[in-house]
């Protein structure tokens, strides 16, 4: 079916975002259509509300309303200790679980060979900068165990030894109330792996 114009093209943005593809981004465009036009436009108003109003922050790279963020800006949060994460999203995943209460640096993004992405695409001498002060103690690399985390917590880890500097990493494995025999074998390696004392 050749839709008209406005709403091919509006399936053609909805295609645009991660993970969408031209089922999903139809759908998107026919519920949109569906929608009340005072709802479509509050819809609209917070897309270009959150664009205007969202700056990241000059010390963490964390996406924020203000410049330093609320975290940077805390003198609640230990700062000797940075938290190393890829995307904010990530950042937002560690906060939620209320356990860590110190810093972040946000890469935005990891190293990829395969999609053009190199050290100096990365957030990666802005972090070497704040290492230079003397009162960080540790960096925790909280990055993804794909192959573009490994390749980014590898080269980071081998950048930040000289400074005499604690790298730690997170542990990966079996989620909470995961069945054993479904594991893979990757997962089950790195729970093992990440095991500690009780």
């Amino acid at each position: 079916m050749i839709y008209p114009k406005s709403i091919a093209s509006l399936i053609e943005h909805f295609q645009k975002f991660p993970s969408v593809g031209p089922k999903s981004a139809q759908r998107m465009a026919f519920y949109l259509l569906r929608m009340p036009m005072s709802e479509v436009e509050k819809f609209a108003q917070s897309m270009i509300s959150a664009k205007q109003n969202t700056r990241t922050c000059e010390i963490c790279f964390n996406l924020s309303a203000t410049s330093p963020c609320e975290i940077c800006q805390s003198s609640q949060r230990d700062k000797s200790i940075i938290c190393v994460v890829a995307e904010t999203k990530d950042l937002i995943a560690v906060e939620k679980t209320n356990e860590f209460k110190g810093l972040y640096h946000v890469l935005q993004g990891l190293i990829s060979p395969m999609d053009g992405i190199g050290a100096d695409d990365i957030r990666i001498k802005e972090l070497l900068n704040r290492l230079t002060n003397d009162e960080v103690k540790e960096v925790i690399l909280a990055l993804s165990p794909s192959v573009e985390g490994e390749a980014t917590s590898l080269y980071l880890s081998k950048l930040i030894k000289p400074f005499g500097i604690k790298i730690s990493r997170i542990a990966f494995g079996l989620p909470v109330g995961a069945d054993l025999e479904y594991a893979d074998e990757i997962t089950i390696a790195k729970a093992i792996e990440g095991r500690r004392e009780i």
